[in-house]
Formats: structure tokens, C-alpha cells, sequence
């Protein structure tokens, strides 16, 4: 089956070539002249990301430092890309193995046997193509693969709508046994924004907290952190997933590569939207 895009034209534009500037006007944003070419002979350390989702004019520039690292750092295979199910359908955690995902930028294929061992190794886990189909978290992050790597990648999309500790640490335990028998290339990616719609010193104190907490390698304490300062992270599930995955892949060490809020585009700081985004290194 294929699933067409359902955000093209609002959070980034459906014509390809304006697609494509206003990624490379991200890149720009944040110092580096033009999207960037995959190193091929790179050392593949990096083991997982955490990218923001809103619209490019917004969390563009942050994600760009994400994908700047990523390129830098190689070319994987499979990209297993987890968000947070925004609209509630489906299960407590939706995946999709089979068929492709169109963007403006044309179709990306789903890893199948990946996806399957994901599926297999926690119950919590069900093939659900309803439940993806109007999430903008993942769909979001495809346009800056295929900007860097072409057609040359295969994605495994999953949502949570649980996003507690216990599920969390199961999903990401999946994904890493997953890993480590596929033999595959993989990175994962945890698709996030931070706190929403408060006033920008109170949202990057709070960010800043949960911030730490990645940094410090603690799962336990981001969990901690969302739930003692009612962090309104939407997908702090799939950033605790993708941490115990790459921590039992060999990632010893988390670097936070940007944060900024949706005020300093906009100029109101009376309600933003943080986003921050951060790699995990194998050393």
C-alpha cells in the first residue's frame, strides 16, 4: 500500500523544488552553505537522533543540525523513526511494515523484515495503517532523508500512544533486539518537540531540565522530569524508546546539537514551542 502525505502544504511546502529550498534554507540557517552530501565512508557512530516535528518555517533550522550530523556521520540502511500519535488512533504502539510512503520528494519504502522483528519481540506492538495515517510526527522528518540520501534508505514508522516508562523501555528493548539480529545499518530517530504554548523563560527552563536528563544517558529521569514539572513534551515516549534502544546498541554518550522556541521566529514570547535537537554517540 502506499500512504500519501497528509501534511504536505502546512507544515512544509508540496511543490518539490520549494520543498527543496526550504530545506536548504535550513541548513543556511544554521550555518552550513547547502544540504548536505552523505559521507559514505563515515565511522556510523551516531546510534540515534531526537528531531523536532513542526512546521520547517519553525524547527526546520533545529532539525537541520541533526541531519547535518547525521550526514556527516555515514549512511545507514533503515531509519526505524518513532513519534507520538497525535491524532489517537490505534493501539497503544502502531507500526506500519509493508508498502511505501509517498512525500513530494517521491516514495520511501518500509523495511518489512525489521519492522516484523520489532513486532514480534512486544505485544504491545500492532501493524496499524489507520493509525498512521493523518500522524504528521514522522512524515515531517522523510523530506530531510530524501533531501540527503535520496531513494537510498528504508524507514520503519511507529507511533505511541502510550508513551509511559514501562511501554517506553519495552519498545525500545524491541527495537534494539530488532537491531542486533537484522545485522542492518540502523539509526532511530525520536520525533519530538518540547514544551508547547508557554512563556519562553518558563519553556526553556523546563526544556532545559529535560534536556539535562537526555544528556545524562537517564531515561528513568526524563520520565521523571515530564511528569514532576508537567513538561508538555509530546513525544517524550518515543525520545525514552529511542535512548534504551541506542544505550543497548552501544550509545554511551547523548549531545544536545540545538535548541530554540517557535518565539524566536515569530518574536511573541508569551506562548512557544521548544524544540531541541540531539544525537547519540557510540563514543
Amino acid at each position: 500500500m502506499k500512504r500519501p502525505p497528509a501534511v504536505a502544504g502546512q507544515f512544509y511546502p508540496s511543490d518539490p523544488a520549494k520543498l527543496l529550498r526550504m530545506i536548504e534554507w535550513s541548513f543556511r540557517s544554521v550555518g552550513f552553505p547547502e544540504i548536505p552530501k552523505p559521507n559514505f565512508s563515515g565511522l556510523r557512530k551516531i546510534r540515534g537522533l531526537m528531531v523536532p516535528h513542526a512546521g520547517y518555517m519553525y524547527s526546520g533550522p533545529t532539525a537541520a543540525k541533526a541531519y547535518q550530523a547525521l550526514a556527516e556521520d555515514g549512511a545507514p540502511e533503515t531509519f526505524i523513526i518513532i513519534g507520538p500519535n497525535h491524532a489517537g488512533l490505534g493501539g497503544p504502539v502502531s507500526i506500519m511494515k509493508r508498502g511505501v510512503w509517498e512525500t513530494p520528494l517521491g516514495d520511501v519504502e518500509l523495511d518489512f523484515e525489521v519492522g516484523t522483528m520489532i513486532e514480534e519481540n512486544c505485544e504491545l506492538i500492532e501493524e496499524d495503517t489507520v493509525a498512521h495515517r493523518f500522524e504528521h510526527s514522522i512524515e515531517v522528518q522523510i523530506p530531510f532523508l530524501q533531501a540527503i540520501y535520496g531513494d537510498k534508505f528504508r524507514i520503519v514508522p511507529i507511533i505511541m500512544l502510550a508513551q509511559d516508562l514501562q511501554t517506553s523501555k519495552l519498545l525500545g528493548k524491541a527495537i534494539s533486539e530488532a537491531v542486533s539480529s537484522s545485522e542492518r545499518d540502523v539509526v532511530i530517530i525520536a520525533s519530538s518537540d518540547l514544551t508547547h504554548y508557554e512563556p519562553q523563560i518558563e519553556a526553556k527552563r523546563k526544556d532545559s531540565l529535560v534536556l539535562l536528563a537526555l544528556e545524562k544517558m537517564s531515561e528513568d529521569a526524563i520520565y521523571k522530569r515530564v511528569v514532576e514539572l508537567n513538561v508538555s513534551m509530546c513525544g517524550y515516549g518515543p525520545v525514552m524508546a529511542m535512548l534504551v534502544s541506542s544505550k543497548s546498541l552501544g550509545g554511551k554518550r547523548a549531545v544536545i546539537l540545538d535548541y530554540r522556541t517557535s518565539g524566536d521566529v515569530t518574536g511573541d514570547l508569551s506562548a512557544v514551542v521548544g524544540y531541541a535537537s540531539a544525537a547519540v554517540y557510540i563514543e
